[in-house]
C-alpha cells in the first residue's frame, strides 16, 4: 500500500499540480479577452500578424482579377460600384478659385472652363467624366494612377496639360528590387521607388497594360516615371500602406455565392415551369415515345430529343416538357439563402426618420472619402498642375506668382449636391439656421454643390430682368412677403404722397388694435 501511495505522489508532482518548491502550482488562467481565446469556438480561426503590405503582396493579383470579374458579370457588384461613383462624383467635383482679385479669379475660372474639355489625353470625356472614371477605377481595382503630360504649344491646347489614366495592373504588383535606372541608396517596394527619407521618387510602369499583350509584344518593358508626374489615388486603410485594395475585397465570396444561388434559384424556377409531367418507363431499353429514328426528333409534348456523344438520348426542356426518368432515378434542387436587405439595403418599409438616418450615415462616409481621399490625392494636384501649366504657357499673367504662389493655388472644391429626402422640411431647416445666424448663405449654397458668387449673380440678373419687364413673382422677397402676398409700394406715385413730397416713401397706416370679442373682457391687474 505504501508503494502505491508513493507512486501516486510522484505522478501527482509530475502532473504540475505541485511546484518544485512544494507550493501549489498556479493553473494557466484563461485569456482576459474572449476574442483571444483558443477554445472550441475559436480554434479554427486562423490569423496573420503580417503587415499591410505583406498581406497585400500575397493576394493583390487574385483580388484584383476577381473584383474585375464580378464587376463585369455580377449585377449586384456593378450596382454597388455605380452607386459609389454616382454619389461621390455625380456630375463632377468642381473647383472654385479663391484668389482675392476678382479679375484674376475670373481669368482663372475661364481658363479652367476650357481646360475641362481638353484635359483627357484619350479624348473620350471631359474632366468631370474623367473624375468618374478615376473613381470607378479606384473602387473596382483598389487604386488608379493619373499621369500628367505637358504638351507642345503647337498642339493648340488652351493650357498645355493633359491627363492619362492608368489601371492598377499597369504598375507591377511584385517588383521589389532596384533596376538599372534606380539611383543608388534608393529602394523599390511594390514598384514604387523611395529615397532615404522614405519619400516617393518614382514609379515603374509597364509600357502598356499587361492585358493588352495581343496588341503590344513589348508590354512587359518597364519605364521609370518621376513621382511628381504621377497622382496615385487609393484609399489607405492602415498606416504605411503602399498600394490600394479593391473595395469589393470584403464581399467577394458573399457576392460570388449569392450569384451562384441566384442562378440556381432561377434554373429551379425555370425547370419547374417547364415540367408538365414525369414519364417512368417499366423497361429502360424502350426508346423515347416509341421512336428509334436517328437525329433530333420532336416530341408530342413540345420538346426535342437528341443523342449525345455516348449515344444517350437527351430531352431538351421547353415549356410544358415531360421529363423522362429511369427507374430509381430522382432529381433534387438545392440552394443557399441570403437575407434580402443585407445586399440591397431596402428601407421602403421604414419611416421617414429611418430612411433619413440611413442616408445621413452613408453621406458622412461618402464625404470622408471625397475630401480625405479623392480631393486630396487627385483634385488638388490637378488644380496645382493646371495653374503651373497656365503660368508657364503665358495664358495667366501672374508676374507675382513666385511671391504669391499660395494665392493662385488657393481653391475650394464643391462636391455634388445631395438630393433632399423631404425638400420642404430640409429647406425650412436651412432657412431657420440662416436666420438664427448658425450658418451663412454661402455655406448653405456650397453644401448644394453650387458657387455662391455665381448664384448671387444669377439672382441679380433675374431681378434686373424682372424689373425691366415689370414682372412680380412671389419668389422675390423685395416685392412679396413670406406668404407670397404682394407688399405695399415702397414709393408713392408722383403727386399722391400723403403728407410728403413726391417720390418719398409713403407712410404705412398705423396698426389699430384688434377688437376683442364681446364675451372676453380684459383682466385688470390685481392691486
Amino acid at each position: 500500500m505504501a508503494f502505491k501511495l508513493s507512486s501516486f505522489l510522484t505522478r501527482f508532482k509530475r502532473s504540475g499540480a505541485v511546484a518544485p518548491g512544494g507550493a501549489p502550482a498556479r493553473r494557466a488562467s484563461a485569456s482576459p479577452y474572449e476574442g483571444a481565446t483558443t477554445g472550441r469556438r475559436l480554434g479554427t480561426w486562423s490569423t496573420t500578424r503580417d503587415a499591410v503590405n505583406s498581406v497585400w503582396y500575397q493576394s493583390a493579383d487574385q483580388l484584383v482579377a476577381r473584383s474585375r470579374d464580378l464587376a463585369r458579370k455580377d449585377g449586384w457588384a456593378g450596382k454597388a460600384i455605380d452607386e459609389w461613383v454616382c454619389n461621390a462624383v455625380g456630375n463632377g467635383i468642381k473647383p472654385q478659385s479663391l484668389h482675392p482679385e476678382p479679375a484674376t479669379k475670373e481669368k482663372i475660372q475661364n481658363l479652367w472652363s476650357q481646360f475641362v474639355n481638353e484635359c483627357d489625353a484619350d479624348g473620350l470625356t471631359d474632366f468631370y467624366g474623367f473624375q468618374a472614371l478615376a473613381f470607378r477605377s479606384m473602387v473596382e481595382g483598389g487604386e488608379c494612377f493619373v499621369r500628367k503630360h505637358i504638351r507642345p504649344m503647337d498642339w493648340g491646347l488652351t493650357v498645355p496639360l493633359q491627363l492619362q489614366l492608368m489601371e492598377t495592373e499597369q504598375l507591377p504588383f511584385y517588383l521589389a528590387r532596384p533596376t538599372p535606372e534606380t539611383p543608388q541608396r534608393n529602394v523599390v517596394r511594390a514598384s514604387i521607388e523611395f529615397d532615404q527619407q522614405k519619400r516617393r521618387t518614382a514609379y515603374y510602369f509597364y509600357k502598356e497594360h499587361p492585358g493588352e499583350r495581343l496588341f503590344f509584344p513589348n508590354y512587359l518593358d518597364l519605364i521609370r516615371v518621376p513621382a511628381d508626374d504621377i497622382m496615385h489615388v487609393f484609399r489607405p486603410m492602415r498606416p504605411g500602406q503602399l498600394r490600394g485594395v479593391p473595395w469589393l475585397a470584403n464581399a467577394l465570396v458573399r457576392l460570388w455565392e449569392l450569384d451562384q444561388y441566384d442562378d440556381a434559384e432561377l434554373l429551379r424556377k425555370k425547370f419547374a415551369a417547364m415540367m408538365m409531367a414525369f414519364i417512368i418507363r417499366q423497361n429502360p431499353e424502350d426508346p423515347f415515345f416509341g421512336n428509334e429514328q436517328d437525329g433530333p426528333q420532336a416530341t408530342d409534348a413540345g420538346g426535342q430529343i437528341e443523342s449525345n456523344e455516348q449515344g444517350v438520348q437527351v430531352a431538351q426542356l421547353e415549356a410544358g416538357t415531360m421529363m423522362d426518368l429511369e427507374p430509381g432515378e430522382d432529381v433534387k434542387f438545392t440552394g443557399l439563402g441570403l437575407p434580402y436587405d443585407m445586399l440591397t439595403g431596402d428601407l421602403s418599409q421604414t419611416s421617414y426618420s429611418s430612411i433619413r438616418a440611413g442616408i445621413l450615415s452613408f453621406r458622412r462616409l461618402c464625404e470622408q472619402i471625397q475630401y480625405g481621399v479623392f480631393i486630396h490625392q487627385f483634385c488638388r494636384p490637378v488644380w496645382r498642375a493646371f495653374i503651373e501649366a497656365a503660368v508657364l504657357a503665358g495664358e495667366l499673367d501672374a508676374r507675382d506668382y513666385q511671391a504669391n504662389r499660395s494665392l493662385y493655388l488657393a481653391v475650394q472644391h464643391h462636391t455634388p449636391k445631395w438630393a433632399w429626402v423631404d425638400p420642404e422640411k430640409d429647406v425650412k431647416a436651412e432657412v431657420l439656421a440662416i436666420r438664427a445666424g448658425l450658418k451663412s448663405r454661402s455655406m448653405s449654397i456650397n453644401e448644394t454643390g453650387e458657387d455662391e458668387e455665381a448664384v448671387d449673380q444669377q439672382i441679380a440678373k433675374d431681378n434686373e430682368r424682372a424689373d425691366e419687364l415689370e414682372l412680380v413673382f412671389d419668389s422675390d422677397p423685395r416685392r412679396t412677403d413670406a406668404r407670397g402676398a404682394q407688399k405695399i409700394e415702397d414709393v408713392t406715385p408722383e403727386g399722391e404722397a400723403d403728407g410728403g413730397e413726391s417720390g418719398q416713401p409713403a407712410k404705412l397706416p398705423a396698426k389699430t388694435p384688434a377688437k376683442q370679442p364681446a364675451n372676453k373682457r380684459s383682466k385688470e391687474p390685481k392691486k
